[in-house]
């Protein structure tokens, strides 16, 4: 058992799971796999279990304080998934959400890059059903946002693979440590990774694609493939320096659009980007304390992120939309699932004694360490708007604002639960962060509640507050319209069509164009031989003896000509 890798278990039992058994049990997840139950090896120390193949030495597993950390979490994330999955009676999504749980678990754990791309592309793959899984709520949108989805992440596979092949020529080595902008080969895998970690103007498959997912599909999606990629990033390129600066505009473009977009769980989408930013800006810093802020953030983040969108989602299954413009007054019928959102809600936007504040801190502590005063006015900017658009209008807009007079059912007991566990464990981090800090990757001290931090962040989320009461009240809030916006989607869902069309239509005239020219000379050249050779034709037609001894001369004397010339 010790030789498969952590997450195997999942895959391999994933394809049994609907037949094997009825009800619930069928749908969870197998116990955690036995590596990850091991004490976790000291900040030097990790454990390996390699092969070799074809000269080049592959580490499927690969046991350190780094990918334990994505390890723990991610097995969190898949037992709480499959919680608040728990009714879903879908084959399609029973088979996907293990496979692609226990393809992130063991894409973490991989040593070497030929291992990490095939885990890579087989999260790709198998998420790409919980995407399709959609089309029972919206259609052919969730069949079209899946294949762009598709599209996006098997790219990123493909320049993994060339990156790695580059790479091995350059270096003769397919390990996967730390590997740098230091050749196009790593550069490739730097893109590769920067792809599912969201980078600017590569991010808007999140948008496009999570929110066209069902309720239960679009809490595992949130959980595994951009936290993988950032775990990737921090394996591979951390204190490459550009990645400062390309983290702090992640965390801050994505305010402006979730600020006008009314459907929630595209706004949670994009605030999930931003707090990607985050966490690249800390691997970009590269010290202890940011790796580890980065380590303790994605933890943080893929528990109380999956919180909103459980909340989310069991409101969409209630009432069948998760516009803005279409809810509000919902405390009324699923106060449960209301109180759950705002912890969710006070999580990511660092409220003290919520798990956000005692991860984010550590990151924008390490920035500050570093003296990078515009990255600092950036988080810290970029931390107001998160208050704003997640920690406010989210809760606010589906919960409270106007009533929209529906009243429905409180969310099933199973997603009740699901959502308390995970709050609990929002609340735990928040007030008891030590034991995540002595499972980070070093050992190192550091004091989330000082006076400093609290009195700041206190008067962060007041000033971001005051600020959407004042603009909600006086109406310059922009209002919640019945609209999709687009950003760099913009430019493969209007742009491209548009600069195609003309060239699709030049094709389609020229081939058009071909097929008529071939079918009039075909239509003469069998008149011609119909002449020739029908009844009443030269050869078609009866020949005298004469003629025919004529012509049969006629053959001769070429054939002998043709034999006395060679």
């Amino acid at each position: 058992m010790h030789s498969l890798p952590p997450g195997a278990i999942l895959m391999l039992g994933a394809p049994l799971l609907p037949f094997l058994l009825e009800g619930a049990a069928a749908r969870l997840p197998a116990p955690a796999d036995p590596e990850l139950r091991a004490p976790a090896p000291s900040a030097s120390a990790a454990r390996d279990s390699s092969l070799e193949l074809f000269g080049q030495t592959l580490v499927p597993i690969r046991i350190d304080r780094l990918a334990l950390v994505w390890g723990h979490v991610f097995h969190i994330a898949a037992m709480l998934g499959a919680l608040y999955a728990l009714r879903v009676d879908d084959r399609v999504q029973q088979t996907a959400a293990p496979i692609y749980a226990g393809s992130a678990i063991a894409a973490a754990f991989a040593g070497d890059l030929l291992t990490l791309f095939v885990y890579w592309e087989l999260t790709a793959v198998s998420s790409v059903f919980l995407v399709w899984a959609g089309r029972s709520l919206f259609g052919e949108r969730s069949l079209r946002a899946g294949m762009r989805y598709l599209i996006i992440q098997v790219t990123s596979g493909v320049l993994l693979l060339a990156g790695a092949v580059m790479h091995v020529a350059d270096s003769g080595s397919l390990a996967f440590d730390h590997l740098g902008l230091v050749s196009p080969g790593t550069t490739l895998i730097f893109l590769a990774f920067g792809m599912k970690a969201c980078f600017p103007l590569l991010h808007n498959w999140l948008q496009d694609a999570y929110p066209e997912s069902t309720p239960s599909g679009t809490v595992f999606l949130s959980a595994f493939s951009t936290k993988l990629a950032i775990y990737a990033l921090a394996r591979g390129f951390a204190g490459t320096e550009c990645l400062i600066w390309i983290g702090a505009i992640m965390t801050a473009f994505p305010i402006f659009f979730a600020v006008i977009e009314n459907d929630l769980r595209r706004v949670l989408a994009y605030s999930l980007n931003n707090q990607l930013g985050f966490m690249v800006v800390g691997i970009g810093v590269g010290t202890e304390l940011a790796l580890n802020g980065t380590a303790a953030h994605a933890f943080a983040h893929i528990l109380y992120k999956g919180l909103l969108f459980m909340s989310m989602g069991a409101v969409l299954m209630r009432t069948g939309t998760i516009k803005a413009s279409e809810l509000g007054g919902l405390h009324k019928s699923m106060p449960w699932t209301t109180v759950f959102c705002i912890v969710g809600a006070l999580s990511i936007s660092a409220m003290p004694l919520f798990s956000g504040f005692t991860t984010k801190s550590m990151i924008i502590t390490a920035v500050g360490d570093h003296h990078l005063l515009w990255v600092f006015l950036v988080l810290v900017f970029a931390s107001a708007g998160v208050v704003d658009h997640s920690g406010i209008k989210v809760p606010f807009f589906t919960f409270f604002a106007h009533d929209s007079g529906r009243r429905v059912k409180e969310a099933p007991l199973e997603m009740l639960i699901a959502m308390g566990i995970t709050a609990a464990l929002c609340v735990a981090i928040g007030i008891f962060p030590a034991p995540l800090y002595r499972i980070l990757p070093y050992d190192i001290e550091y004091h989330a509640y000082t006076g400093g931090h609290v009195v700041g962040q206190l008067q962060l989320l007041f000033f971001a507050a005051m600020a959407f009461a004042i603009l909600f009240r006086s109406g310059l809030y922009p209002p919640e319209v019945r609209s999709r916006n687009l950003d760099s989607d913009w430019l493969y869902r209007k742009l491209a069509p548009a600069m195609l069309r003309p060239v699709v239509a030049g094709c389609g005239a020229i081939d058009g164009a071909w097929r008529s020219a071939r079918a009039a000379v075909a239509t003469r050249g069998g008149a011609l031989i119909a002449r020739v050779c029908g009844p009443r034709g030269f050869l078609g037609g009866a020949w005298t003896t004469g003629g025919a001894v004529v012509w049969i001369s006629v053959v001769l004397l070429g054939f002998l000509l043709a034999y006395y010339r060679h």
